[in-house]
């Protein structure tokens, strides 16, 4: 559920939707979510001062309290 909702997210921010990449790892009571973007498009998805960025894992974060776990949102380049 936390890999599609961020995958929807970037790929609205993105030139390159194509290029979007979400990958989902468990570990326990940690789920990590990492996103990867084409360099071109690093600038959307982390905003200036990395407030899309935040406001990416703010939206995570709330979804997340459904699931009872903590979630992790990774920008990779």
């Amino acid at each position: 559920m936390m890999k599609e909702l961020v995958e929807v997210i970037a790929k609205a921010l993105v030139d390159n939707p194509d290029e979007v990449v979400v990958t989902q790892t468990e570990d326990g009571n940690d789920l990590r979510v990492e996103l990867k973007v084409a360099s071109a498009d690093m600038g959307k998805v982390i905003g200036r001062q990395g407030r899309i960025a935040k406001a990416i894992r703010s939206v995570v974060k709330a979804a997340s309290s459904k699931i009872d776990k903590k979630v992790t949102v990774e920008i990779i380049e």
